[in-house]
């Protein structure tokens, strides 16, 4: 059984850093290079990623960096290494906090962005990309403080563990 927690703590470990390591991405560099990019460019291009990263591996990675985080929490407290468990249950707060932003802010905008339709038929592309990039942007960065502290609160956990089976 030790054997099983460990490999859902690790599994919950890579997914909560691949999603950080995406919202980080999109802070650090996809956010900005679009920002220097035309109406036209910025507005399209956003539609584009907000259809593309709709895939199963996303959502696998997504959503079950919380599901891991909680599941590796759950077999900590009924046979493992309780001291891992306010790393668990601080990485499961703050990747809340990503799953809460997601729907209540960034989905939302996305979804205006869609409803706005093609390209040839938004009248105001500039007033389009106003409503949408700067509240975006703040948000997404929200999502990667707290996924990258989440992230932090699992590795941890795992050196926890590993100091103890020391």
């Amino acid at each position: 059984m030790a054997g099983f927690r460990s490999a859902v703590l690790l599994a919950a470990t890579l997914a909560m850093g691949l999603s950080a390591g995406l919202f980080f991405a999109f802070s650090c560099s996809v956010m900005p290079g679009l920002g220097k990019a035309d109406d036209r460019t910025f507005v399209e291009t956003m539609q584009r990623i907000n259809v593309a990263i709709l895939n199963g591996w996303f959502m696998l990675v997504f959503l079950g960096a919380l599901a891991l985080t909680v599941l590796a929490a759950l077999l900590q407290f009924r046979g493992g290494d309780r001291r891992l468990l306010p790393w668990l249950i601080a990485a499961a707060v703050l990747y809340t906090v990503v799953l809460v932003v997601t729907g209540a802010v960034n989905v939302p905008l996305n979804d205006q962005l869609a409803a706005a339709g093609s390209l040839d038929r938004i009248p105001d592309l500039a007033a389009v990309r106003e409503t949408f990039e700067s509240s975006w942007v703040g948000w997404n960065t929200v999502r990667t403080v707290a996924a990258t502290a989440g992230f932090g609160c699992l590795l941890a956990a795992l050196v926890t563990g590993a100091r103890s089976a020391l």
